[in-house]
């Protein structure tokens, strides 16, 4: 993380930039986002830098898997309107990588968060080792803009 709950981070630190339509389901008995759909916001910025159609990064038969996810709740997110998802990628392991991200409503930091997702192979169950492919393209993604 950039420091103590990400503070001072900006949408435009991060490779990956994706964002939500709030719905007004998300919204708890307090008339905030519920904490729970912050994993939701996560999950688009992640899927949206893994899965790009114009850089493949699974092969046939594999997918990632969740293995952590640790969220720093930082402010508000309000309905109606949109948040910013920013992903970018900070340790690439065997088979695993580590990933900033953060979520922000009209240019404001309202969390933060570590995830591990696990390069996964369907037919074994198991981990599986990144190709060097997959490899460069997931240290490319360390730099913000290189999405």
């Amino acid at each position: 993380m950039t420091d103590d709950k990400g503070q001072g981070l900006r949408l435009e630190d991060f490779a990956g930039q994706a964002y939500d339509k709030l719905r007004y389901g998300d919204t708890d008995r307090q008339g905030h986002v519920n904490n729970a759909v912050y994993a939701t916001f996560l999950e688009t910025g992640r899927v949206e830098l893994i899965f790009k159609a114009d850089a493949r990064l699974l092969e046939e038969g594999f997918s990632f898997v969740l293995a952590k996810l640790d969220i720093n709740y930082i402010a508000e997110v309000l309905w109606p309107g949109t948040v910013e998802i920013g992903t970018r990628v900070t340790k690439v392991g065997r088979s695993s990588v580590t990933m900033e991200q953060a979520v922000f409503q009209n240019g404001k930091l309202c969390a933060s968060a570590e995830t591990v997702v696990v390069h996964f192979d369907q037919t074994t169950r198991k981990s599986h080792a990144f190709s060097q492919a997959q490899r460069a393209k997931l240290e490319s993604w360390m730099q913000a803009g290189q999405a």
